[in-house]
């Protein structure tokens, strides 16, 4: 169930949302939960969906592959939400006996499977194609929203870990899980009232990837925060690697340190949402009351923060491919346009 944020309804077929629903319903078969949370925010919710379209579903490569990618990042996260949803994915594509062995913490019997899964759970650098790559960047970013502003159960708790049931959601999804999208249809969705999304990443090769990646970069830009505050966010990501950040609130004191007290609210919910996005709670929400959009476009900011991480360990030393643009620099008008402190 969505918490902390009022969703535009499923059924809605107008306005900015309607077309991104319409087209989820298409293509994916239903608008799930996750994507109904980011629905107060409608730039991140169309680049969202268009990065998860044109790398897991519509990209070239095999969909078991970027199944596994997909469900190996989501266990590095600690999404069991996004778990599930993955295995039952796996389901649907025939691959029942890859997806339990997954489920159950074993290997896959596959080499190639076993290598993806690997990689996947700790990405390092690798030549891989641009839809493996943008899935893995895609599942960092929607595995901390899920976690942020769904929760953990995808079925009703207790159901999703019986491999009967998970086998039975799959086989009802396999029919749209199988069919053959064409490539860039979801892009028409990212120019709906948007600036230039700024330059697309080398590693996409120029593939629709490119442009929702380059898209969700723009939509996470963290405008609802000033300059230093965004810079406070990156910095910890940074030194904590984009990985789980100590039990307890003792990481968050030197980040918050630094800002004046009015800030702190907004950039710990940022935190959080880019390192620890399941501690998020209620009262962290309450601190820093704001519509819901900003509560999506925040804690996107965040999320998006530590996908950037991700992004640049998996290019680093791959011949012929240039440094990653973060965010702080591909959109050169976010700093100009930036409030000089959080609402």
């Amino acid at each position: 169930m969505t918490r902390y944020v009022t969703p535009v309804g499923k059924n809605v077929r107008t306005g900015p949302v309607g077309p991104i629903y319409a087209q989820l319903k298409t293509d994916f078969g239903f608008v799930g939960e996750m994507f109904m949370s980011l629905s107060p925010a409608p730039e991140v919710l169309a680049a969202t969906w268009a990065l998860l379209r044109e790398s897991l579903l519509a990209g070239p490569s095999s969909r078991t592959d970027k199944e596994v990618i997909a469900l190996g990042v989501s266990l590095a996260n600690r999404c069991p939400f996004c778990v599930d949803a993955h295995t039952v994915l796996l389901h649907a594509t025939g691959d029942h006996a890859l997806g339990e062995a997954i489920a159950r913490g074993e290997r896959p019997a596959d080499p190639h499977h076993a290598t993806l899964l690997a990689w996947a759970r700790r990405e390092r650098p690798a030549a891989l194609p641009a839809d493996h790559v943008g899935t893995a960047l895609a599942f960092h970013f929607i595995n901390r929203m899920v976690s942020a502003l769904v929760g953990e159960n995808l079925f009703p708790a207790g159901t999703a870990s019986s491999p009967v049931v998970r086998r039975a959601a799959g086989t009802a999804m396999a029919r749209v899980v199988r069919r053959r999208l064409v490539a860039g249809e979801s892009l028409p969705l990212l120019a709906l009232g948007r600036r230039p999304a700024g330059p697309e990443p080398a590693w996409a090769d120029g593939s629709p990837v490119g442009t929702a990646y380059a898209a969700l970069r723009q939509a996470a830009e963290g405008r609802v925060l000033g300059e230093h505050a965004r810079a406070v966010v990156r910095a910890a990501v940074e030194e904590h690697d984009a990985t789980h950040p100590p039990l307890g609130t003792a990481w968050l004191d030197g980040p918050l340190a630094e800002l004046p007290a009015d800030e702190r609210p907004a950039v710990r919910l940022a935190l959080l949402g880019a390192l620890a996005p399941y501690r998020i709670t209620e009262a962290d929400v309450a601190a820093w009351p704001a519509p819901d959009a900003d509560l999506v476009r925040l804690l996107a900011f965040g999320a998006f923060a530590a996908v950037e991480h991700v992004e640049r360990e998996i290019i680093r030393g791959v011949p012929g491919t240039p440094p990653a643009p973060s965010s702080a620099t591909a959109s050169p008008s976010a700093s100009a346009a930036a409030p000089s402190g959080t609402r």
